[in-house]
């Protein structure tokens, strides 16, 4: 067989996407439908982009193979005397060229290859199923570079594994864009990495920096790498700054509004026409709870008391969920930072320490963590309730949207008119672009949960599933859970027998969790 099947083969699908070009132009032998070609055409191109998406998938899985392949068997032919750094890069010059790739492109893709064949089946499997992208396969081999082989298996199976005991919900990784993914994938890894985040942290603090890359056409880019909560926050001034600048005689876009807004931060000016502005007496601000500390929506910046072109004083708001042992400091869990994802527990106690101006106890759901549902009687969403849709939901829920909680407008999925409540499992929180479509055309969302936000379905009647948040139950301090305490208790009192001069704490002093409830109004 060998060379010979291989050119059979290519023929073969060469053969057929002539075939489906064909389809594609509307000259195939048969028609999609009698009844109406055009709505036909229509669904037979998203079929035909359906299984496209399949096949290059499972192209990518054999290019891995043929790549991680030739590599051993070029190796084996070189011999021992070879350098081992020279016939790699003889490999990647190979591959480079067969591809069309540059040498770090072929290098890269060279060791994501090695990467899936090596260290992971599942996600090798997947591609070769067809069911997860290469995007998706180069995601899943940089998030697993840094853990050892136990941590590389379960973020695989979290994602890949539907059997696994704490596997992830929601939009199936496949089904996800792959920089959604990506965000996903992070988050599990800084959850579980066996390296404590604390450390992992205070690294990234030692190497903060300011960059700056020039760029085409007169322009250039200027970015700052930084803590997180510092990163987060001057976004979400920025956000308010640009938001309250915005109004009918403004024809400059929300990313123009950015752009200008810092400028004029780092550059002290204070007039916002002709592209600057001054953000000062700014603040961050973090609400806490009591298990999750949760925060109101961003508050828009405004140009009360200044004028024409000032802005006055912008109060930028941060959400940071904080499980109740890590706000106590008795474990090291990390708080989940609103459109960031996790921070180290100290950062997260600091957020609420300094920044914390109201209190709301948050009822979670102890078996996996998620929030639990505040109702109302109300047409108008409250203050409370908005929080609590950005706690569930995270960022837009429409499939494949990385606009932030801060930028979504709430919506009542079946209309207040209609007989829509106005509790969680009634809203969702689309961005202002998804929220048009949702009104202006024929996507609709599909009723959501206390946990779960709607997922979408689209005019040709396809169901696409929301992304969900991954909630995962809080940890306990040792000796915390009641078989434990009773065992603590035990070892106590043996103890105090053994060691008649020390004495245990009185019974009564032991600390015992109370229930916490959803915010009153």
């Amino acid at each position: 067989m060998g060379k010979a099947a291989v050119v059979r083969a290519f023929e073969e699908i060469r053969a057929a996407l002539a075939v489906l070009q064909a389809e594609v132009d509307g000259a195939g032998s048969l028609p999609f439908s009698d009844i109406d070609p055009l709505a036909g055409l229509a669904d037979g191109c998203l079929d035909i982009l359906a299984g496209a998406r399949e096949v290059e998938a499972r192209v990518a899985g054999v290019k891995a193979k043929a790549a991680v392949g030739y590599a051993e068997a070029a190796h084996a032919v070189a011999g021992p005397e070879v350098p081992v750094v020279a016939q790699e890069m003889a490999v990647a010059a190979e591959i480079g060229c067969v591809l069309a790739l540059g040498p770090r492109a072929a290098a890269s893709f060279l060791a994501t290859s090695h990467a899936l064949t090596s260290s992971l089946p599942r996600t090798l499997e997947a591609l070769q199923s067809g069911t997860l992208s290469w995007q998706h396969a180069i995601v899943l081999a940089d998030e697993t570079a840094s853990l050892d082989v136990a941590g590389a298996a379960a973020l695989e199976a979290h994602f890949l594994d539907p059997e696994a005991q704490d596997a992830a919900r929601g939009c199936p990784a496949g089904e996800l864009p792959a920089h959604r993914f990506r965000v996903k994938a992070r988050t599990w890894r800084e959850r579980h990495h066996a390296e404590s985040m604390e450390k992992r942290h205070a690294r990234g603090v030692a190497e903060r920096r300011v960059e700056f890359r020039p760029d085409r056409d007169g322009m250039a880019w200027l970015g700052a790498y930084l803590p997180a909560d510092q990163a987060m926050s001057g976004w979400n001034r920025l956000t308010a700054a640009a938001r309250g600048l915005q109004g009918p005689a403004e024809d400059r876009t929300m990313p123009q509004l950015r752009a200008d807004s810092f400028a004029a931060a780092i550059l002290g000016s204070g007039d916002t026409r002709g592209g600057s502005t001054s953000l000062t007496s700014a603040s961050a601000s973090a609400t806490a709870g009591v298990v999750a500390a949760a925060g109101p929506g961003a508050g828009a910046g405004g140009t009360d008391g200044a004028g024409p072109g000032h802005l006055a004083p912008v109060r930028a708001e941060v959400l940071v969920t904080v499980p109740v042992f890590a706000l106590m400091g008795l474990t090291d869990e990390p708080g989940m930072l609103d459109g960031y994802g996790p921070v180290p527990a100290s950062m997260a106690r600091r957020l609420v320490a300094d920044g914390a101006g109201s209190f709301y106890r948050v009822l979670v759901d102890p078996r996996d963590g998620a929030p639990l549902e505040i109702g109302r009687k109300s047409y108008r969403v409250p203050r409370a309730m908005r929080a609590w849709l950005r706690m569930r939901d995270g960022k837009c829920p429409f499939p494949g949207c990385s606009n932030t909680s801060l930028d979504t407008e709430a919506d009542h999925l079946l209309a207040w008119h209609h007989g829509g409540t106005t509790g969680i499992s009634n809203l969702g929180q689309p961005c202002p672009k998804h929220h048009r479509l949702r009104h202006t055309t024929g996507w609709k969302p599909t009723p959501a949960s206390t946990n779960e936000p709607p997922s979408w379905t689209s005019p040709t009647g396809r169901h696409y599933t929301s992304e969900h948040q991954d909630w995962e139950p809080p940890k306990w301090p040792p000796g915390f859970l009641p078989g434990e305490r009773s065992q603590s208790r035990q070892r106590s009192r043996a103890r105090e027998r053994s060691l008649p001069g020390e004495r245990s704490l009185p019974e009564k002093h032991a600390f015992s969790p109370m229930p916490c409830e959803p915010p009153r109004r």
